[in-house]
């Protein structure tokens, strides 16, 4: 086990009708106010109003930013930052799904820095100080932004896709009513779902040993995804597997899961590229990357392949061969994704090889990814190729 220093400041208000204490949370903090939300989803559902009410019952001066696509973008965060220093804003209220929270993020560390883009935090340019409070209502369980220290923004220029990790991003509070996700598309929350599962993965497959603990309790998040997320996407409305979905999205990426130990991150930063070439939604990216990734790797240490396959598969483990169980394994994986109604290849999803060039290239941009397997340019292409089904 390495040594580690574990610390979430985020409030986590969970349950049904907490969404209406929007209000008295944020006076907590302020009086002043940028509402950012994504499109007119928030409206039509009622969310909107029921948050415009919480809040003016508080008398906050409300500003908004409408907008936040998937994938959120560099110059709407720049847009934000500067609305946020017009008009002396106290918080960042993010009200939707990751887009949005990683959205709401970056505008909030960057409204301290007149005159400068939070690209240079992304490049090492400089590192904040500061940063505005961001508070949160989860709308969508995947991305885990709710609690977590990173942002994840594209840049227009270069269609450039990356995170960045700060404690300064990590939310003052976070509202999480699982009635809030009732009229999901069964599509994204099959999304959300993988999401979720690859957070957990990214930390379980390590090279760090003697961590048994967090081990298992990747195990247990896993397990219980896997048991919750076809009732979730089976009937959104469902309240009880929605909530086991929605925390277990918190849990999954709040940094509880890596302590003590090294995760990879690979899957992701090859996933984020498809996002960023195709606009592939980022669960449905992980569905294919990360098989292909762990059928890339296993060889580094099968150990902890098989553990996967016994403890999360329920797979009997004991007398075939190491490398036989493992491929069972992934297949199984591939066929609980596929299950959930989502393509698990990338030719099931309509690409080619056209751009696979293009895409190893930018996953390279900071150099080697990975931490389980330093993965190159070579590497990267054999997982995407790997990844064509």
């Amino acid at each position: 086990m390495e040594n580690f220093i574990f610390q979430n400041p985020t409030k986590i208000i969970f349950g049904r009708g907490v969404h209406k204490e929007a209000g008295r949370e944020v006076r907590k903090i302020t009086g002043r106010v940028l509402f950012h939300y994504g499109g007119g989803s928030i409206k039509r559902t009622g969310l909107y109003g029921q948050v415009m009410e919480s809040l003016k019952k508080e008398n906050i001066r409300v500003f908004e930013l409408a907008g936040v696509k998937p994938n959120p973008v560099l110059s709407l965060v720049q847009e934000g930052a500067g609305i946020c220093r017009k008009n002396d804003i106290g918080l960042v209220l993010a009200v939707g799904g990751g887009s949005v929270i990683d959205s709401a993020k970056a505008i909030a560390v960057s409204a301290p820095y007149p005159g400068k883009s939070m690209w240079d935090f992304v490049e090492g340019v400089t590192r904040p100080l500061e940063a505005l409070p961001v508070g949160v209502i989860l709308t969508i369980p995947a991305a885990g932004s709710e609690s977590s220290d990173v942002s994840v923004i594209t840049n227009e220029d270069g269609m450039i896709k990356r995170g960045y990790h700060n404690e300064l991003l990590r939310p003052r509070f976070a509202i999480l009513n699982p009635e809030l996700a009732s009229t999901l598309p069964p599509f994204q929350v099959a999304c959300g779902a993988v999401d979720i599962m690859s957070h957990v993965m990214e930390r379980y497959f390590t090279r760090t040993e003697n961590v048994d603990l967090t081990g298992r309790l990747c195990e247990a998040t896993l397990k219980s995804v896997m048991a919750n997320a076809p009732g979730a996407v089976k009937n959104p409305a469902d309240y009880n597997p929605m909530a086991e979905l929605m925390w277990a999205g918190t849990i999954a990426h709040n940094g509880i899961l890596g302590t003590g130990r090294t995760g990879d991150w690979a899957s992701h930063k090859i996933g984020h590229e498809l996002s960023s070439a195709y606009g592939m939604t980022h669960g449905l990216s992980l569905a294919i990357i990360f098989p292909a990734w762990m059928r890339y790797v296993y060889r580094i240490r099968t150990g902890i392949f098989c553990q996967f396959a016994e403890r999360v598969l329920d797979m009997d483990t004991g007398s075939a061969p190491e490398e036989k169980t493992i491929i069972e394994a992934i297949g199984k994986l591939k066929e609980f994704f596929g299950s959930l109604g989502l393509p698990v290849t990338l030719k099931d999803a309509g690409i080619g090889e056209e751009r696979f060039a293009e895409m190893v290239e930018k996953t390279q941009l900071f150099g080697p990814i990975g931490s389980f397997k330093k993965l190159d340019t070579r590497d990267v292409m054999e997982i995407y190729r790997l990844a064509l089904g």
